[in-house]
C-alpha cells in the first residue's frame, strides 16, 4: 500500500512537470491547470509567513506569475513543482515581511529626524520628482496606465478597480505590479 501511494505520488510529479514544461513555451492551458493544483500550496505558505489575507492573495498572485514567466528555469533535479512552487511562495512572503519593516523602519527614522533643506529646496525636489514620475508614466502601457491611475490617484481599491475597468480582478493587480515595477525601474535609472 506505501508503494502505490509513492507511485502514485510519483505519477503526480510527473504529470506536474510536464505541465511545468508546456507552460515554459508557452501552453497557458497547461498553466492554468498547474494554476489550479499550485495556488492553494502557494497562498497556505503565504497566508502563514504573511498573517493577512489581502497581503497574502496578492503575493500568491506575484508568485503565480513568477512561476509562469520563469517556467523555464525549473529543474526536476531539485525537486518537485510543489517544492518550487513553495520555495518561490516563502522567498516572497519573507521578502514582504522583510520590505514591510524596512518601510518602516524608513518612516520611523525620517519621521524623528529633522529637516535640514529649505522649503525652497524641497519644493524643486518635489518639482524635480513630479516630473520624472510624469516621463516614467508616459513610458507604461496604456492598460498599466489606467490601471495605476484609476488605483492611486483615483483612490479606488484593486476590486473597485477591476468593476471600473471591467477587467479581471487578477489581471487588474498584475497590470499594477508590473506598472509599479516599472515605475520604480525608471525612477531608479533616472
Amino acid at each position: 500500500m506505501i508503494d502505490e501511494t509513492a507511485g502514485s505520488a510519483r505519477r503526480d510529479d510527473n504529470e506536474l512537470t510536464r505541465l511545468v514544461e508546456r507552460a515554459a513555451v508557452g501552453d497557458r492551458q497547461s498553466f492554468g491547470v498547474l494554476y489550479d493544483v499550485l495556488s492553494p500550496v502557494v497562498y497556505g505558505i503565504c497566508r502563514r509567513v504573511l498573517r493577512d489575507e489581502g497581503i497574502a492573495a496578492e503575493t500568491t498572485q506575484e508568485v503565480m506569475l513568477e512561476l509562469w514567466t520563469k517556467s523555464s528555469s525549473y529543474s526536476p533535479k531539485r525537486g518537485t513543482p510543489y517544492t518550487w512552487a513553495a520555495t518561490v511562495a516563502h522567498r516572497r512572503a519573507v521578502d514582504a515581511v522583510r520590505s514591510e519593516s524596512s518601510r518602516r523602519n524608513r518612516e520611523h527614522r525620517s519621521y524623528h529626524q529633522p529637516r535640514e533643506t529649505s522649503e525652497v529646496d524641497e519644493g524643486m525636489l518635489r518639482h524635480e520628482e513630479a516630473s520624472q514620475v510624469r516621463s516614467c508614466l508616459e513610458d507604461l502601457t496604456a492598460m498599466e496606465n489606467e490601471s495605476l491611475m484609476a488605483a492611486y490617484y483615483g483612490g479606488r481599491t484593486y476590486s473597485e478597480v477591476a468593476r471600473y475597468l471591467s477587467a479581471p480582478l487578477a489581471t487588474v493587480k498584475s497590470r499594477i505590479r508590473s506598472a509599479l515595477s516599472r515605475l520604480r525601474d525608471c525612477l531608479e535609472t533616472s
